[in-house]
């Protein structure tokens, strides 16, 4: 049977490495940058809504801003998309991986009095890569947050328990993989904050630049 090609930006290697620093950031953000999630903003919002409750808007607006920061990354994806995606020299998603590198260096260098900057780039950053980057074999993945991942690797493998398919076991396998990614990344994060501190940021540039070489 003939295989369908698939293109790089959509295959499992480049969707751990990026699942890899989609954890690291995380786990950075939350320990050097004041306890915000960078990708989660599922969290961010409870965060937000817990503390409106009492009556604290000024640390509701820690929140608000890597929430509106991540919209803008979104959009920012898009635009990028429709900008380069007939160009011919480079894939537009090769840009969005780039422009995130050069980003998180970036925020290595701004202090602990910044950190409220840093948290808006690293949630601009993880939205452009969410934006960019939403299937690996043709199915719907994350690589900067698990809960859909986790969703869907378990309703394959109840469909593989049903039907004893093996593609569904493959996808659900898939998931799982993508999911063990991001906690590794996590782990490497929490390591990297350890001795690194702020610093710490920068060794996310090394699965994204390794993402870019695949794709190039």
């Amino acid at each position: 049977m003939k295989k369908t090609s698939v293109q790089m930006s959509e295959r499992f290697r480049v969707g751990a490495l990026l699942a890899v620093a989609g954890g690291l950031l995380d786990a950075y953000t939350y320990l050097t940058r004041g306890g915000v999630f960078a990708n989660a903003q599922t969290g961010n919002i409870v965060l937000l809504g817990v503390r409106l409750a009492e009556g604290k808007p000024e640390e509701a607006l820690r929140y608000l801003i890597p929430i509106l920061a991540f919209v803008m990354g979104v959009l920012a994806a898009e635009w990028i998309k429709s900008r380069f995606q007939q160009s011919s020299a480079v894939h537009w998603r090769q840009i969005t991986v780039g422009m995130e590198a050069i980003m998180l260096l970036l925020v290595a260098l701004l202090p602990h009095s910044m950190d409220a900057v840093a948290n808006i780039a690293v949630s601009f950053v993880c939205a452009v890569q969410v934006e960019s980057f939403r299937k690996v074999h043709g199915n719907a993945f994350a690589t900067t947050m698990c809960t859909g991942n986790l969703r869907s690797g378990t309703e394959r493998f109840w469909m593989y328990l049903r039907t004893g398919e093996k593609e569904h076991l493959s996808k659900a396998v898939q998931y799982g993989g993508i999911i063990l990614c991001f906690i590794a990344g996590a782990a490497l994060g929490a390591w990297c904050s350890g001795f690194m501190g702020l610093y710490a940021v920068g060794a996310a540039c090394l699965p994204l630049l390794a993402a870019l070489l695949l794709m190039a």
